[in-house]
């Protein structure tokens, strides 16, 4: 095994890095703490240890410091039983002049893989001159467990798949600052494209049928990996059928009860335990993120209907059925996930009198926006629903605007309760 890792180690230091373009994530070490970065499969996380590790070579680091090993690696899986120490073992058998004499930066990709990892990077952080990332696609790696086990000595940052800032810098577009109406057109036929490849970095450049394959890899690949093996799943066939069903009814509200029912509908004995369990692995995975309603009281927040939403819009139409999905239901998938990139307290809101608006943000426990999401308001119908949603929630909210986010108009209003802004999808992911 130590011979494996060690050609493994060599191999990398000699291979060309694939950077693509810089990630908007300024996941800033810190020092005496493993810098993590996690997120859903195949959203750029080991190429954004590729920048870190080009960094460092410009900086004039030599590449005999830089340890990287992708813990998805084949010939790596006899660690499971030797033991993940056998990796500094390895490296410093190679460079033993180094051991407490020189920093040594580790990357290590996908380490989740790895029993014991936790205790083996902290005591890395605590006895040897290292500094240390780390990547998994698991959101446990967030959790008060992991900083438990590792005594406070990791600090974690999300990456998603690319966000439409990210997109227009692959295409090498201008989208900061004041647009001139020359660089909007450029902007708007980028989102265009962004709108039907969604997010993932590997898709952009293939074709359409590629495109599809590609995704419904990655969907079965998450379900596969991430939710069945990882938790020894008994059921995977009912999974697979949830997963499609939530999938297929995005942005839409979801019962426990209306689930385990549909489920048993297709001839699967579950239980409503089993189907939370599944609901919360497959946001582990960061695919699906689930949505409270807005509510002082957590009891209620957790009895009342909750929303789903995907990773990406793109990817969602590569996996459904294409029944119940529509141009609406996306738009509001891709206004979540930007939200989600910069904040973690979304919900759904519902006012007094009943009427529902799309996503309430809170800050530091604060109320920051409200926003509606609507395809078009050309119909004078929708278009009153959705100001009177806002007029109604920015009185109760104590807010004086509101956002509502369309496909593509752009308008003020001007009520008793406040300014509402309608703006295209565009512009707001621009700005968030």
């Amino acid at each position: 095994m130590l011979e494996t890792i060690k050609t493994i180690i060599l191999d990398s230091q000699e291979t060309k890095l694939e950077i693509g373009v810089p990630r908007h994530l300024a996941a800033e070490p810190v020092a005496h703490k493993a810098t993590i970065c996690i997120g859903v499969r195949r959203s750029g996380k080991s190429t954004y240890l590729f920048q870190q590790i080009d960094q460092l070579l410009r900086d004039g680091v030599s590449p005999k410091n830089i340890l990287y090993l992708n813990f998805f690696d084949d010939r790596l899986h006899g660690l499971q039983h030797e033991g993940i120490g056998a990796v500094t073992e390895a490296y410093y058998s190679l460079y033993p002049e180094k051991k407490n004499t020189e920093t040594v930066y580790c990357f290590f990709d996908e380490i989740q893989e790895i029993e014991g990892w936790e205790s083996f990077v902290d005591r890395l952080i605590r006895t040897e001159e290292c500094k240390i990332f780390i990547t998994g696609s698991s959101a446990k790696m967030l959790s008060t467990e992991i900083a438990t086990q590792m005594r406070g000595r990791a600090l974690s940052w999300e990456l998603f798949p690319f966000s439409l800032h990210e997109f227009l810098d692959y295409r090498e577009v201008d989208g900061r600052g004041p647009l001139s109406s020359k660089k909007q057109l450029l902007v708007k036929k980028a989102f265009d494209e962004y709108w039907e490849k969604g997010s993932f970095p590997e898709v952009v450049n293939v074709s359409k049928h590629l495109r599809i394959k590609i995704h419904q890899e990655y969907f079965h690949t998450i379900l596969s990996r991430d939710l069945i093996e990882r938790h020894n799943v008994s059921h995977p066939k009912a999974a697979l059928d949830l997963a499609h069903w939530l999938v297929d009814n995005i942005a839409s509200l979801y019962s426990l009860n209306r689930l385990t029912g549909y489920l048993k509908s297709q001839g699967h004995k579950i239980t409503k335990s089993t189907v939370s369990d599944y609901i919360k692995w497959l946001e582990d995975a960061y695919f699906l993120f689930t949505m409270h309603i807005f509510d002082a009281s957590i009891s209620r927040r957790n009895a009342n209907p909750k929303k789903i939403y995907c990773i990406d819009h793109a990817m969602i139409m590569s996996v459904s059925s294409g029944i119940l999905v529509n141009a609406g239901h996306l738009l509001e998938n891709i206004v979540f996930i930007e939200l989600r990139r910069n904040h973690t307290d979304i919900y759904y809101y519902k006012t007094h009198s009943g009427l529902e608006v799309d996503f309430i943000v809170l800050q530091k426990n604060r109320v920051k926006k409200l926003i509606q999401v609507s395809e078009t308001l050309i119909d004078a119908k929708i278009r009153k629903r959705e100001i009177k949603a806002l007029e109604q929630a920015m009185t109760e909210r104590g807010l004086k605007e509101s956002i509502i986010v369309t496909r593509h108009e752009q308008d003020r209003v001007e009520t008793e309760s406040g300014v509402i802004y309608i703006i295209p999808v565009w512009r707001f992911l621009l700005d968030v």
